[in-house]
């Protein structure tokens, strides 16, 4: 497939705003060190047998420069992982119990779909290059997805959003937990599914129902709502796959452990890979699978369960989230 524009995922790392003591309750505080890690935990994550899959794309569907071939063989030891993404509720939970600030609540502006922007217009300090469907807002947040008139008190098993690589791994380490590795990941999304497009099969919408959260429409402009969402849905509100996973195409981007390498799959290791050692000589960023509720195939093509992406480890936008795992 022809080289896409940027990825529908917004970063605003470099839209840094000026002071707003209305707005940023803590403007000198670093979230930084992590919090002492937890002793592992398995409540709550599915136990997954492992075994061998074809990772990467079976259809040549991919962007090249996602790097989703060549397919290759894959052995995975027994693991745990999360049927859900973190939803709001849970965050808010390891918010009361270390005062984490996020990275999005420590720069004092994040990325808001402006479809679904919430707020006054002062807010809004500019849209964002490149991809001006999206605007830099100061005051959005994980507690204001939509920006400073947004709130998540009816959205409490939605998945938290507006968090960073960094945020998810002051989570997993206060909650006992890790991130998954992007072939976990993978191999959990498919279900069992082996070479499937998506977690149910390869029809995107089978008798006519959608199974997941993305845009319909004429994107970014238009959206018909036909499966009911315009930004993200309850964490359960589609089927499971084969393996229970809920939500692992469409909804909102998901953080891996992993670094992101374009050219990771022509030398990836067959047992357990977690990834390149680091960022090379590129960029540093963060492997995110999954796709959110902005893909579209006219754009953003990346809501197939071998799809790939990535971002800083420091950016967060409306639509990025994360799941949780544990190995076995």
């Amino acid at each position: 497939m022809s080289e896409p524009s940027p990825c529908c995922a917004g970063d605003v790392t470099g839209s840094v705003p000026a002071p707003d003591p209305a707005l940023d309750a803590d403007p000198g505080h670093d979230p930084r060190p992590l919090p002492e890690r937890a002793a592992p935990q398995r409540r709550g994550l599915l136990p997954i047998a492992g075994g061998s899959f074809t990772m990467g794309d079976h259809f040549d569907e991919g962007y090249a420069g996602d790097g989703e071939l060549p397919l290759h063989t894959v052995e995975l030891s027994p693991y745990l992982i999360a049927p859900t993404p973190v939803t709001n509720a849970q965050f808010a939970t390891f918010v009361k119990a270390t005062g984490w600030v996020t990275d999005a609540e420590d720069l004092g502006v994040s990325a808001v779909f402006h479809l679904a922007y919430a707020g006054e217009r002062r807010h809004v300090l500019h849209q964002v290059a490149a991809t001006p469907w999206w605007l830099a807002v100061r005051g959005a947040d994980w507690r204001h997805p939509e920006g400073p008139g947004s709130d998540v008190s009816k959205r409490q098993n939605h998945p938290v959003v507006h968090v960073s690589w960094r945020d998810a791994q002051a989570y997993c380490a206060w909650s006992g937990t890790v991130l998954p590795s992007e072939a976990q990941w993978e191999h959990a999304a498919r279900g069992g599914l082996d070479g499937a497009r998506y977690p149910w099969g390869d029809e995107l919408t089978p008798r006519g129902r959608w199974r997941m959260n993305i845009w319909q429409g004429t994107f970014p402009t238009a959206n018909t709502l036909d499966d009911g969402h315009l930004t993200t849905a309850p964490v359960k509100a589609f089927a499971a796959n084969g393996h229970g996973l809920h939500q692992t195409s469409g909804n909102v981007w998901e953080w891996c452990a992993d670094w992101f390498s374009p050219t990771y799959y022509s030398d990836s290791p067959t047992a357990d890979p977690t990834g390149p050692d680091g960022p090379g000589d590129g960029p540093e960023l963060r492997v995110m699978r999954g796709g959110s509720y902005l893909c579209h195939a006219s754009y953003c093509h990346r809501y197939r369960v071998a799809a790939r992406s990535s971002n800083g480890p420091d950016a967060a936008s409306a639509n990025i989230g994360f799941r949780v795992a544990n190995p076995a």
